[in-house]
């Protein structure tokens, strides 16, 4: 009797393997001549080599589907089992929205005009800045549209970044080593990622560089070849700051740079690095800037009200 050896890496055993096994009983139905064993992350599969060699692709074949849905039904396994093309059990999406298909299937899409606008600029420029104030999903967005390019290999890795400047705290004051106290700060990026991204696939990432998350001082002396860089929070940098940053621009590259100029957290009379930028890089070819505003806050609907209530206060000083 043959033995054929199945393991699974980046993807996470009990999603794919369901609950109780739920998945595997599927596929021993569709194979009873063969004897299926699921341990860890890994199938063990006895029998005829050439039953198991059909195994082996249909396995495959379900493989990919939930690397890029991050979901696997009783449906789904049975067309994947009975089709003989992609197209005859690929998912549809329904709407040209979907950005990315996040963890457990769901579905990320731009909601609002401005989004699309948002993701428009990007496909069809290499540097963007997307100016809002929060809630606006202008960080959300980004970093689906990264995830999408790494998903369909334009780009090798994803960047992400932020300037360490604390909104009325002290990271000195934090305890634990420099990691340790950047994560918390870095906290919404990884929110992000952890909608889109299964919690094993996104570990391995981050473990080989795929994914970095880092404050905007590791990037000074790089060149960002094949990435997708973004720049969150990015009223909080200096001239100097953001000149560093957008100078890092290498070959195959695309640069998102997002912020609020109305959350500038910076010591007084220094100049945001990105109220300069929106002024002097405005007429340069290649390079546009998308202003999402309080109709895009997808957020609570309270954030909205606690918008405008500042605004007001903020208007009379």
């Amino acid at each position: 009797m043959n033995e054929l050896i199945l393991e699974l890496t980046e993807i996470s055993p009990r999603e794919f393997f369901g609950r109780q096994n739920e998945n595997i009983d599927i596929l021993k139905k569709y194979f009873p001549q063969l004897k299926i064993v699921a341990r860890g992350n890994k199938i063990k599969v006895y029998g005829d080599e050439e039953r198991l060699e059909e195994f082996d692709r249909r396995f495959d074949m379900l493989a990919t589907h939930f690397a890029k849905y991050n979901k696997l039904d009783e449906n789904v396994i049975e067309r994947v089992l009975t089709s003989t093309t992609e197209e005859d059990y690929r998912s549809s999406d329904k709407s040209g929205d979907v950005l990315v298909h996040g963890v457990s299937g769901r579905l990320i899409k731009a909601q609002t005009a401005n989004q699309r606008k948002l993701v428009d600029a990007v496909n069809a420029n290499d540097m963007v800045f997307a100016i809002g104030p929060a809630g606006t999903g202008k960080t959300y967005t980004g970093v689906a549209l990264a995830v999408k390019a790494l998903k369909e290999k334009q780009v090798k890795r994803i960047i992400l970044t932020r300037p360490a400047v604390e909104a009325g705290e002290n990271l000195g004051f934090l305890p634990g080593d420099l990691k340790e106290k950047l994560d918390p700060y870095m906290q919404p990026l990884y929110d992000a990622l952890r909608d889109m991204i299964p919690s094993e696939k996104l570990a391995h990432y981050i473990e080989n560089g795929t994914i970095q998350i880092a404050p905007m001082a590791f990037m000074r002396g790089r060149t960002l070849d094949h990435a997708f860089v973004i720049l969150d929070e990015a009223q909080n940098t200096t001239h100097a700051q953001m000149k560093m940053f957008l100078t890092r621009m290498g070959k195959s590259a695309k640069f998102l740079i997002t912020g609020d100029p109305g959350q500038i957290d910076l010591p007084r009379r220094v100049i945001s690095g990105l109220k300069e930028a929106l002024l002097i890089l405005k007429n340069v070819k290649g390079i546009e800037m998308i202003y999402l505003d309080d109709k895009d806050v997808i957020r609570h609907k309270l954030v909205k009200k606690v918008i405008d209530a500042y605004k007001n206060i903020e208007h009379q000083n």
